[in-house]
C-alpha cells in the first residue's frame, strides 16, 4: 500500500494489494475472492478500435453504485466550464499574470481551483479549460471525480499526494500526472501548501505524439511514465463524494471511503511523468525549430495534425545554432497558447514572467521576445550555451481561449505587459546593415 509504480505508457497492467485478489483467466467470476465486487471502468466506447480501446477491471470492497447516494447541487465559485464567455471582460489582448497568492483560509485542492480560461464546449466533448490551483489543507473525507474531462496536473510549488481508486501518486514540481475522466480521487498537499496548474481536457485523451522523422527515440519515452500499484482505504466514516458533470457540481454523502479497490487490471489508469526525463531535440546547425518539437503529450482532434490540446515544455537544453536568433521568434498562430513557468527564467522573457506566473497569447495575436530578450539575443556571441535551471510549459489548443471574469479581475494581472515590446524600435534605414545604434 506504499507509493510504487509500474513503468510504461498505455500498457495493460495488473496489480493486487492482497494475494489472489485478482482473478486469473476471466474478468467476472461468480464469486470473487475476499468477497470483492468486480466492475469495469470504461474510458472509451466498447467498440472503439483496439489501439484506442480503454478499460480496466476493478475488484473492490463495495461496488461504485454504493459510492453515491442522492446528489445535491454544490457550488465551486471559481471553477468554470466551456462554453463560458463573459461579455463584460476587457477587449482581446496579450495577457500575463503574477502567481496566485496562497490562501489564508483553509483551502482544499478542489476548493482551490481557479479557472483562467475556457475553450470549446464540454457538452460536445471538445476543448479544454486552464486553471491555477492553490491549497493548504488535505481533503480527508472529501473525494472527487470529473465526468467532464481528464485532468493534467502540473505542480509549481509543493508536493501533492493524489490517492486514486487505482493507487497513490506522489507528484512534485518538475513532474506531472494525469487523472482519467471519471476516476475518484483525493489530492492533498504534502508540505503544508501547494500551487500549480491544471489542464482540463474535454476531448480525446492525451497520448504520445508521433515522432515522425525523429524515429523511435527521444522526446517523452514510454518507459518513463509511471502507473501506481493497487492501494485501498477501508474506513467507515461520513464521506462526501463531489462530482463535476456538464459543468455543474454535485455532492453526495456516503458512510465509507470510495477508494476501496483491492486489485485491478487494464489500460485505463492514472499515471505520472517526470519532465526531467524528457529528451529534447533541437537545431544543431541553424534556425529555431517550431515549438511543437517539445510536445510531451497531445490530445488529438478529428483533424490530422491539429490538436485539441498539446502539452509542450521548454526544459533545460543546449543552444548551439549558428547565425541564428535563438529565442522563439515573433509569431502569430492559429493555435491559442496558455503558458506557465515552474521555475527559472523563460528565454524569451527576461523580466516579468516569474515562477508561478501565467500568460495567454490567443489565436492570431502576435507575441514573441520582449525588448530586452531581443536586444540580448541579437548581439550575443553565439557560442554553445546551456539553457539551464528552467522549466516553462504551454497548454496549446486549436480553439480560442476565453478569459474568465475572475482572471481579468485578479490583482496579479499585469496591466503593463503589452509594454514589454514598446522598446522594439525601427531599425530599417535603407541600408543592408540597418540601424543598430
Amino acid at each position: 500500500m506504499s507509493d510504487a509504480y509500474m513503468p510504461g505508457f498505455g500498457n495493460d497492467f495488473e496489480t493486487e494489494s492482497l494475494p489472489n485478489a485478482l482473478p486469473q483467466g476471466q474478468n467476472s467470476p461468480q464469486k470473487c475472492n475476499y468477497g470483492l465486487y468486480a466492475e469495469q471502468l470504461s474510458g472509451s466506447p466498447f467498440t472503439a478500435p483496439r489501439g484506442t480501446n480503454e478499460r480496466s477491471w476493478l475488484y473492490r470492497i463495495r461496488p461504485s453504485v454504493r459510492h453515491t447516494s442522492r446528489f445535491s447541487v454544490h457550488e465551486h465559485e471559481h471553477w468554470k466550464t466551456g462554453p463560458h464567455i463573459c461579455d463584460d471582460v476587457m477587449p482581446i489582448g496579450q495577457l500575463r499574470w503574477d502567481p496566485l497568492p496562497m490562501p489564508n483560509e483553509k483551502t482544499s485542492f478542489i476548493e482551490g481551483v481557479r479557472t483562467m480560461t475556457t475553450a470549446g464546449d464540454v457538452h460536445t466533448q471538445v476543448g479544454m479549460a486552464t486553471h491555477a490551483y492553490v491549497c493548504n489543507t488535505p481533503m480527508v473525507d472529501d473525494y472527487f471525480f470529473n465526468s467532464d474531462a481528464e485532468l493534467l496536473v502540473v505542480p509549481q510549488t509543493g508536493t501533492l499526494e493524489i490517492f486514486t481508486e487505482m493507487g497513490k501518486i506522489t507528484v512534485e514540481p518538475t513532474e506531472i500526472c494525469i487523472i482519467p475522466r471519471g476516476m475518484i480521487f483525493q489530492a492533498s498537499p504534502v508540505d503544508g501548501e501547494a500551487r500549480g496548474y491544471i489542464c482540463e481536457n474535454y476531448g480525446a485523451k492525451f497520448t504520445l505524439p508521433d515522432r515522425g522523422p525523429i524515429g523511435a527515440n527521444c522526446l517523452a519515452n514510454p518507459r518513463d511514465f509511471k502507473t501506481p500499484v493497487a492501494a485501498w482505504e477501508d474506513k467507515e466514516t461520513t464521506c462526501r463524494v463531489h462530482v463535476k458533470w456538464c459543468g455543474r457540481f454535485y455532492v453526495t454523502e456516503i458512510g465509507h471511503s470510495p477508494l476501496d479497490v483491492i486489485a485491478w487490471h487494464g489500460n485505463y489508469a492514472p499515471y505520472k511523468y517526470d519532465l526531467k526525463t524528457f529528451s529534447p531535440v533541437g537545431a544543431i546547425l541553424f534556425d529555431h525549430p517550431d515549438p511543437s518539437i517539445f510536445t510531451v503529450l497531445t490530445a488529438p482532434s478529428g483533424e490530422a495534425g491539429t490538436a485539441n490540446i498539446d502539452f509542450v515544455i521548454f526544459p533545460p537544453r543546449w543552444m548551439v545554432a549558428e547565425h541564428t536568433f535563438r529565442p522563439p521568434w515573433y509569431h502569430r498562430n492559429i493555435m491559442s497558447e496558455f503558458m506557465g513557468l515552474v521555475h527559472g527564467q523563460y528565454d524569451a522573457k527576461e523580466e516579468g514572467f516569474v515562477p508561478g506566473g501565467m500568460s495567454l497569447h490567443n489565436m492570431m495575436l502576435p507575441h514573441g521576445p520582449d525588448t530586452m530578450g531581443f536586444e540580448k539575443a541579437s548581439n550575443v556571441d553565439l557560442g554553445p550555451t546551456k539553457l539551464d535551471e528552467t522549466l516553462a510549459f504551454m497548454f496549446e489548443t486549436r480553439f480560442p481561449q476565453h478569459v474568465t471574469a475572475y482572471a481579468m479581475g485578479l490583482e496579479t494581472l499585469q496591466d503593463d505587459y503589452i509594454d514589454c515590446w514598446k522598446g522594439l524600435k525601427k531599425r530599417f534605414n535603407g541600408t543592408i546593415e540597418g540601424n543598430w545604434d
